[in-house]
């Protein structure tokens, strides 16, 4: 499993903005938005593409076109969804699955209430977003559920991620023989006791929505 924080002023800079406590649901939504597309760009270096001939004003040329079949972006519900336009800005013609899955508060353990993926995942590409990568419990469920269906490639795209979550990640998933890359905003300090991370920027669901009880 490989792990690359992006550096970039522009990164660094929206994501403060998201911290910041007074910051409020609209501009949290817009600033996570943009920054998915930041992040994006990196998370899409090693998307699969294959020769296409086309002519332009002047004179016939080969470039790339993505190959098929598209690759799939898979937003972990509920918070996951505040970061799917900001992907799909970067790949439009990319098919979007949809997976839920909840962490239990007292255990830490995730499991799937919900998911609208193909049965077949053989030879996809998939984009799996999550704001969080906290205990890693979560993405460490949504990658097995996605490489149990076929999948041959992973690449998670995360706001933050927590030292002991990418820890879990490569010992959870140590016997998988498929690429996985985790593209992430920043590597913070730690988790705090309830599993949060430090010094993170809250709940990202809840900045997000608001808070559903």
């Amino acid at each position: 499993m490989d792990t690359l924080v992006v550096d970039h002023p522009l990164v660094a800079h929206k994501l403060t903005a998201l911290r910041d406590e007074r910051t409020d649901s609209p501009t949290f939504r817009r600033l996570a938005d943009e920054l998915v597309t930041l992040l994006a760009y990196e998370a899409t270096r090693d998307v699969r593409v294959e020769p296409s001939d086309i002519s332009t004003p002047v004179s016939p040329t080969t470039g790339v076109r993505l190959s098929s079949p598209k690759p799939l972006v898979v937003p972990i519900l509920r918070a996951g969804l505040g970061m799917l336009d900001g992907m799909v800005r970067l790949l439009p013609t990319a098919e979007v699955g949809f997976l839920g899955m909840v962490r239990n508060e007292e255990t830490l353990q995730a499991s799937t209430y919900a998911e609208r993926l193909p049965d077949d995942l053989s030879g996809r590409q998939c984009y799996v977003l999550d704001p969080m990568l906290a205990t890693g419990g979560t993405l460490a469920a949504a990658i097995r559920f996605l490489v149990d269906r076929g999948a041959d490639h992973i690449t998670a795209v995360t706001l933050l991620c927590a030292p002991e979550g990418t820890a879990r990640l490569e010992q959870e998933l140590a016997d998988l023989d498929i690429p996985v890359t985790i593209v992430t905003a920043a590597m913070d300090e730690r988790l705090n006791e309830q599993g949060y991370i430090v010094p993170g920027l809250g709940d990202a669901g809840d900045r997000l929505y608001g808070v559903a009880d």
